[in-house]
């Protein structure tokens, strides 16, 4: 395929509709900066609060691997501004670009490992010095992504990246009481109501999902793969 934004050829799994085509290199490449930036003057303890505003932006498209990145930039962004932990801005940074490097495009389906998993791995992996040669480090890191994995699969059907961004801070959140002894806001924030039902290229799970209200105002616009906003009827 060619990308449609560099020109470049490569073996890809993912196009829109019409044929288009974005490299990974390319997808989201303006927004990384942005998000970060965003994640690192957060002043809000509640990780879904953040995240909900992040995936909200315009330019976050409905389905991506951006959301991956604001996952765990919410998550640790919380977590520095509950303060019982020291997280820095580099560490903020460290975990986005270990998740860079294993969010890719379309591998939820490809691989059976959605991005957001690695992201929260990130994370507690940056908080706890998980590295190969460690002992409780990485099992703790591991565990946590294991069970970011099985809240992710009972969302599957379709893939939709905002439950499962959602589901991966619960599990998150959880994580961080047994190993920290740290308490987040939780997901009572009215935040936590959907509106992005219309904008699903597949099509929402609506009463299958678990953040789905039939009664809620809904936007009526989605993102295809290559970046163009289509309506719906």
């Amino acid at each position: 395929m060619t990308c449609i934004q560099c020109g470049k050829t490569e073996i890809g799994n993912i196009c829109c509709p019409n044929g288009h085509y974005v490299c990974d290199d390319c997808h989201g490449k303006n927004l990384f900066a942005s998000i970060l930036k965003d994640i690192q003057t957060a002043q809000e303890q509640n990780p879904f609060t953040i995240a909900e505003r992040l995936m909200n932006q315009d330019e976050v498209p409905m389905l991506g691997c951006e959301n991956a990145w604001i996952a765990a930039g919410a998550f640790l962004a919380a977590l520095k501004n509950e303060g019982t932990l020291t997280i820095t801005d580099d560490q903020i940074r460290e975990a986005l670009q270990r998740t860079k490097k294993q969010a890719i495009g379309g591998y939820c389906g490809l691989t059976g490992v959605c991005g957001i998993a690695p992201a929260i791995g990130a994370c507690f992996s940056v908080i706890l010095g998980a590295a190969c040669p460690k002992d409780q480090e990485t099992a703790k890191t591991m565990s946590v992504v294991s069970n970011v994995v099985r809240a992710i699969a009972a969302l599957a059907g379709p893939c939709c990246c905002k439950a499962f961004v959602r589901a991966a801070l619960n599990e998150a959140v959880a994580s961080a009481q047994e190993f920290f002894d740290v308490s987040l806001l939780d997901t009572t924030d009215p935040a936590m109501n959907c509106t992005y039902i219309t904008r699903h290229p597949h099509g929402c799970r609506m009463e299958k999902c678990p953040y789905y209200k039939q009664n809620e105002s809904v936007e009526t616009r989605f993102t295809t793969e290559d970046g163009h906003q289509e309506e719906t009827q």
